[in-house]
């Protein structure tokens, strides 16, 4: 896993990106460092070998918080963890099946 400095909606936030062998999709997961569905989350995409990167949104700065925030409301999303699949598809909460079905896993 690598942090990096990245652009979310023209702020700046640290987002980890965890290799894998899979990247036919683009993942990108928003979630709280202490949320344990999100670590569920995280730790489903990475035994599946699903190339994918995250924002623990609690350890943003709180600027950029509210600016994420912003962001997800776009989506209607108010719960985490939030994965978003190829900039079109966003799932909400733990759900394995769904993340299966989007992502062509097995």
């Amino acid at each position: 896993m690598t942090k990096s400095q990245s652009v979310l909606g023209g702020m700046p936030v640290n987002v980890v990106k965890v290799p894998g062998e899979k990247k036919d999709h683009k993942v990108f997961v928003y979630a709280l460092s202490t949320c344990a569905w999100c670590k569920r989350t995280k730790q489903f995409l990475k035994d599946s070998k699903v190339y994918h990167e995250y924002l623990d949104v609690d350890q943003a700065n709180p600027e950029d918080r509210k600016k994420i925030e912003n962001d997800l409301r776009k989506w209607n999303c108010h719960v985490y963890p939030a994965v978003l699949i190829d900039d079109k598809r966003l799932i909400t909460g733990f759900k394995v099946d769904e993340l299966k079905e989007a992502l062509g896993l097995r």
